[in-house]
């Protein structure tokens, strides 16, 4: 992979893991980074879902990936905030 191809992951990763926030009512806690991780890996695997349904190649903008895409995201920034939400500041109980 190259540096350009890194850097196209990490700003459609950046896009897709914010569109994937913005359309989860209330608030997210976790962090931008964190958010662009999860993008990222629904940009992959909204690529990988779209080519298996036939639908990855389109003429024009393929809005059918992005829209697995960004429905993905929100589905993992929705997990990703739960399990930050449950660990962390509960899990800690003073037994170190």
């Amino acid at each position: 992979m190259t540096v350009t191809g890194i850097i196209t992951a990490i700003v459609i990763g950046a896009i897709v893991g914010m569109l994937g926030r913005l359309i989860l009512p209330g608030r997210q806690s976790i962090g931008v980074l964190l958010t662009v991780g999860v993008g990222i890996v629904a940009a992959i695997i909204g690529t990988l879902l779209a080519q298996g349904v036939g639908v990855a190649t389109t003429d024009g903008v393929d809005w059918i990936e992005l829209a697995f895409q960004v429905v993905l995201a929100a589905v993992g920034v929705g997990a990703t905030a739960a399990l930050m939400g449950r660990g962390g500041r509960t899990h800690h109980r003073g037994r170190y």
